[in-house]
């Protein structure tokens, strides 16, 4: 069984270049690079996808903080309510044991 190169960014990149250049097939570029068409067809539609942070990168860094605020806020509140269970807990704890119920 052959085993499959693992392509780095730059060579997925470049190889997206030569696909919307249009000068060749995704066909002939895809024997070109011993890579399979779908694989091909499914990087140029990530490559599009994400082509609008190339123009801005400061948007996807704008993005992914605003994304770790949300997550830390998130955090925080799950911090808060595991304090208000501990302390319920723990006030259940002691008036079992005033009631002589060992927990």
């Amino acid at each position: 069984m052959k085993k499959h190169k693992q392509h780095t960014d730059e060579e997925k990149t470049k190889i997206i270049l030569e696909v919307l250049r249009e000068d060749q097939t995704i066909n002939e570029i895809a024997s070109k690079y011993e890579v399979h068409p779908k694989s091909i067809q499914d990087w140029k539609k990530q490559f599009l996808a994400n082509a609008s942070y190339a123009m801005n990168p400061n948007k996807s860094l704008k993005e992914y903080e605003a994304k770790i605020k949300e997550r830390d806020k998130e955090v925080d509140e799950l911090h808060r309510q595991l304090g208000d269970i501990t302390a319920q807990l723990n006030w259940a704890k002691k008036k079992s044991k005033e009631f002589g119920l060992e927990y």
